[in-house]
């Protein structure tokens, strides 16, 4: 069987009416990545293109890049999202826990929820004993926190046939790779049902800065676009959106007001709620257990 075949198509205006909690008819949620590239190998991403198109290793710009956003930039992120009281989940790599404690230990005072991001920042489908890796993640964040992370999010969105299956084996609920809809769907491996939570290739702060090099205010203008068409499809049926972020990209100086920005809009809404991850596939699971009863 396919990979996609295990996956039924839905259409969205074909999907049951959904309510979520307290009267609200969207959730958004926020996804702060918190990565750790290591020096002694080739860069997941780069600002500065190799001199001469001759690579270096180190990689100390590119690398240097990164590291800013881990010892700057996040703690940008983070005043952004406690001054507001939103409740934010960190996709974050195992080894992170370890590596950058002060990073670690910050969202898990703040009560924010872990949710895996692979044990070190690569792609997926080049692990050479994936199953294994995706264990050592989830026992590093709940050596950590103190409870496993119930939700995931592959390095770069990567997968092979077999990673859906090795997640929930692994006590893995809810998967962010799939950005199929903009309500959760359930998937079915041999070890139960793993549900998606909607999010987005589009506007996440990689694709606007880093691939498609946009101006400083696009994040802020194609977030709200995104909300503003989501909030108004909510009046017939619930929606979610994700904001995602990278510290060292919206967590730099001339760009990290847009964030605030968008925060600030979202929360002029009465009718949208922050959730973390988690929160939005419990919500969805319970709702569609409802309406199977009824």
């Amino acid at each position: 069987m396919a990979l996609s075949d295990r996956i039924p198509y839905q259409a969205i205006v074909d999907r049951p009416k959904l309510k979520l909690p307290n009267g609200k008819r969207m959730a958004v949620w926020v996804c702060v990545n918190i990565e750790e590239w290591r020096i002694e190998g080739p860069m997941p991403r780069m600002v500065l293109s190799p001199p001469m198109g001759q690579p270096l290793l180190p990689d100390v710009p590119n690398w240097s890049w990164h590291e800013y956003g881990m010892r700057a930039g996040v703690w940008r992120q983070f005043k952004a999202l406690t001054d507001r009281n939103i409740r934010a989940t960190v996709a974050i790599n195992g080894n992170v826990c370890n590596s950058y404690p002060r990073v670690a230990s910050f969202a898990k005072d703040a009560g924010w929820e872990f949710m895996g991001h692979g044990f070190l920042q690569g792609p997926t489908h080049r692990l050479t004993y994936q199953k294994e890796t995706i264990q050592r993640a989830v026992d590093a964040i709940a050596d950590f926190v103190g409870e496993k992370p119930r939700s995931w999010e592959s390095p770069g969105l990567t997968e092979t046939e077999e990673t859906l299956d090795f997640l929930r084996a692994a006590g893995i609920e809810y998967v962010a790779d799939w950005v199929i809809d903009d309500l959760p769907q359930e998937i079915s491996t041999p070890f139960g049902t793993i549900t998606t939570v909607p999010y987005s290739v589009e506007t996440n702060d990689i694709t606007i800065y880093a691939l498609q090099q946009h101006k400083s205010d696009e994040f802020l203008n194609r977030g709200m676009g995104q909300f503003d068409r989501l909030y108004e499809e909510a009046k017939d049926n619930a929606r979610v959106m994700v904001i995602s972020v990278h510290p060292y990209i919206t967590g730099v100086p001339h760009r990290i007001k847009y964030l605030e920005a968008l925060l600030d809009y979202v929360l002029e809404h009465d009718e949208a709620v922050f959730m973390t991850a988690s929160e939005i596939g419990d919500w969805y699971t319970a709702e569609m257990a409802n309406l199977k009863v009824i």
